[in-house]
């Protein structure tokens, strides 16, 4: 959505005060742990743009809570992988030389959106320590979501996704569908399905130089997530409204990730 479209799609502004309230409507309240996945352009035109949805946020959920995004940062991977786009194969050797080391204090996200790239340099923000599959965190329980983030199965029990799970965290979707839906990756990894295995690599800093780490993990597939995502609305079922002009979803995440499990075993 463009700029235009989005002051078309709204009949007011959309301010951190008015995401705030359609938060609280669909159900966000003070003190919970909450994964957001968002896309800023479904909101309308939003005051101030990703820093509102991030104040708004904060603010409901307050120094109580615990709020966690992904902060993926997948331009940190092997380019002998790299499929969108390819590169050269005769370019490979000086990028894996030359690329700086994965900091989780300056290294930005890719693809994530504006909202998380926002989110990261927050203050008291913490970030975990994955070079592709980081998090970032903010709030009462932030430290104990983003630690101890193993590089091997990034997504998977040693994960802030994890974490968000014990913690009884929920998930809200704005302005996306479960296509988006990180938590279902860890359903992957609990369910039997036997994935296939690969072999990730990335440059990280080790005692102030940069090295270039390897590890396994298994080969992710949100192909039909849409359709455990809708499974689940169905029989289990999810809160929905809407922030600002975009769909909003706010599920349990625990209850997502059992029935994901389920789901995949039955239907992968």
């Amino acid at each position: 959505m463009g700029e235009r479209a989005a002051v078309d799609a709204v009949d007011d502004p959309v301010t951190a005060d008015s995401i705030a309230a359609d938060l609280r409507d669909l159900g966000v309240e003070a003190g919970d742990t909450l994964l957001v996945h968002s896309a800023l352009s479904e909101l309308g035109w939003v005051v101030g743009g990703p820093q509102a949805v991030v104040d708004a946020l904060q603010r409901v959920l307050t120094e109580q809570g615990t709020l966690v995004m992904p902060t993926h940062s997948t331009q940190y991977s092997d380019p002998s992988v790299w499929t969108s786009p390819p590169v050269p194969d005769d370019w490979i050797p000086q990028i894996r030389e030359s690329m700086p080391p994965f900091r989780p204090a300056v290294t930005p996200t890719r693809g994530m959106g504006a909202v998380p790239e926002c989110f990261r340099n927050y203050p008291e923000t913490r970030r975990s320590r994955h070079p592709l599959y980081s998090f970032a965190a903010w709030g009462a329980d932030a430290e104990a979501v983003v630690e101890g983030h193993e590089f091997e199965n990034g997504l998977g029990e040693h994960s802030p996704l994890a974490r968000v799970t014990e913690q009884d965290g929920s998930v809200l979707l704005l302005g996306v569908g479960h296509d988006s839906n990180t938590s279902l990756h860890l359903a992957e990894y609990r369910a039997d399905i036997d994935p296939d295995e690969t072999t990730a690599g990335a440059p990280v800093l080790r005692d102030g130089e940069r090295t270039w780490v390897e590890w396994t993990d298994i080969v992710h597939d949100s192909s039909d997530f849409t359709e455990v995502g809708a499974a689940f609305e169905r029989e289990v079922g999810a809160t929905t409204g809407t922030v600002g002009a975009a769909e909003a979803t706010l599920l349990d995440q625990s209850s997502l990730v059992e029935f994901a499990v389920g789901w995949l075993e039955a239907n992968r």
